[in-house]
């Protein structure tokens, strides 16, 4: 892949060594390549652009963190993004209530059945064996502690299956999307996960309750300004890409991602 923008060439040797940048679990090896051209692409752009506005563009193309203060101060010369006013901010907050809440907690004990989720036998042992661990404990509240001790494989073992309060974030989703839906007092079925089965019991719910406007003022202006200037960046970005000779590689301004 050799790209050209202006007559500028961009190797193939350089996408190679901009592509390591790009790579992600969830993108294959061609994916990452063309992020790579497509930033190399865009780089070149803002580094012509500058010569063109006379800023101190380093002459030595290894320097990225050189070009990277000249972009910058290209992008604020010619960037114009707009300021979140307070009555924005305040509209926004309004609109988006659940965005402004303090997390909803359980306080929860546990006991892990564990089960490799590949050895189907040992999975359909631990349901087994989690099943049975509820059915004494609905004839013996008070037995969780010491079966918990007997037979989890977590370390909260060692606390009578306590996990204390738990949120969103803090553990695998699977288990908080169960628990953070259930109502107090022991489930009737055990919560799968990756790591097995588990027996729960809700101690206590507390749910979570509503910031004031005062208390996320700041961060709701650094969002919206954030997202004002992704929004102006790519308009500039098209209109670059708009006036350019630009040859070996597709930018559709509809359709590709132009920042990254």
């Amino acid at each position: 892949m050799t790209i050209e923008v202006n007559g500028v060439e961009i190797t193939h040797h350089a996408i190679n060594i901009e592509s390591a940048h790009h790579k992600r679990p969830e993108l294959d090896p061609r994916e990452a390549q063309e992020q790579a051209a497509l930033a190399l692409t865009l780089r070149e752009l803002l580094r012509q652009r500058a010569l063109q506005l006379d800023l101190e563009v380093p002459e030595d193309d290894s320097d990225d963190q050189a070009l990277d203060a000249v972009i910058d101060r290209l992008i604020e010369l010619e960037v114009d993004v707009p300021q979140a006013d307070e009555a924005t901010c305040r509209r926004w907050f309004e609109q988006n209530p659940d965005h402004f809440r303090t997390p909803d907690l359980a306080e929860v004990r546990h006991i892990l059945v564990a089960g490799h989720p590949e050895d189907l036998e040992e999975r359909e042992q631990a349901r087994q064996t989690a099943e049975g661990l509820i059915r004494q404990l609905q004839a013996d509240p008070a037995a969780f502690p010491a079966l918990a001790a007997a037979h989890s494989r977590c370390p909260s073992s060692e606390q009578g299956g306590l996990l204390g309060q738990v949120s969103r974030g803090e553990t695998v989703p699977e288990f908080e999307d169960a628990v953070l839906r259930l109502p107090v007092g022991l489930s009737p079925q055990p919560i799968k996960t990756r790591y097995g089965f588990h027996v729960v019991e809700v101690l206590q719910r507390i749910p979570g309750t509503a910031l004031p406007f005062e208390a996320v003022h700041e961060r709701i202006a650094e969002y919206l300004e954030a997202v004002s200037r992704q929004r102006a960046l790519n308009q500039y970005l098209r209109l670059l890409v708009g006036e350019a000779d630009i040859k070996g590689i597709q930018l559709d301004g509809n359709t590709t991602p132009l920042t990254q």
